[in-house]
């Protein structure tokens, strides 16, 4: 996990960068909409692939696609670790269990 930390990381960095100097930075000063509508266009991509059964492609997108949600997050002010947590906190728990208990919300 280690990476990914360090990849959210450097874009919190970039957040405050010039965005005529940083692409991430350029994505920020675009708003959160863009950045979601960023994500949601590299998921369709890393889609694409894995439909295509593109190894190589797929490994491509999903990179793409985890860099896009970590702008996303960051373009909303969500941290890499309170994602990791929620993930913790539903460890152990059946999919089917940790569904039900949300739609009880």
């Amino acid at each position: 996990m280690s990476t990914l930390n360090d990849l959210a990381e450097t874009i919190a960095q970039r957040a405050k960068a010039d965005p005529d100097s940083s692409w991430t930075a350029k994505l920020l000063a675009k708003g959160p909409e863009k950045c979601a509508e960023k994500f949601g266009e590299e998921a369709v991509e890393a889609i694409i692939e894995a439909v295509k059964d593109n190894r190589q492609g797929l490994i491509a997108e999903s990179a793409d696609v985890l860099f896009h949600l970590l702008v996303m997050l960051q373009s909303r002010g969500v941290s890499l670790d309170e994602v990791l947590a929620e993930l913790e906190k539903r460890q152990g728990t059946s999919g089917i269990a940790e569904k039900a208990s949300r739609a009880k919300s």
